[in-house]
């Protein structure tokens, strides 16, 4: 697991929320995090219109992930436009929890330790509860 520099990602979380587009509610979301080689990557969220196809800031996060070649994630930090930090939604968790697992640090910010998403999000749905491919009638 790469060393966490938690005060890089906060600062690449609020610069990304700067970027981030939210006509609509107002709320600038910034995400960064690490891979299990070390690599940072950021995103912000982008609104819609329609609401319902917003992406959060932790939807573009994963899209970068992949995208950089993938691996998986070892730690987050989610945060406003201000550099307050925010808790990823419950969708949002169930996408890390899928790139990152139960092990995956995510930032509590104001001094408080990172919690491992299994914390955020027990007994999460994962791919190990489908059943192998070709096993389906």
């Amino acid at each position: 697991m790469p060393m966490i520099d938690w005060e890089r990602l906060r600062r690449l979380a609020q610069d990304s929320a700067r970027r981030g587009y939210a006509p609509y509610s107002g709320l600038k979301v910034g995400a960064a995090g690490v891979n299990d080689r070390g690599d940072v990557l950021s995103s912000c969220n982008v609104e819609n219109a329609s609401l319902g196809l917003t992406l959060c800031a932790e939807c573009g996060l994963i899209s970068a992930l992949a995208a950089s070649g993938g691996g998986r994630l070892a730690a987050v930090a989610v945060s406003d436009d201000g550099g307050n930090p925010l808790s990823p939604c419950g969708r949002c968790r169930q996408l890390l929890h899928e790139h990152g697992g139960g092990d995956l640090l995510v930032d509590s910010g104001s001094g408080a330790p990172p919690r491992r998403l299994n914390e955020l999000l027990p007994s999460a749905f994962g791919p190990g509860d489908l059943p192998a491919k070709g096993a389906r009638q």
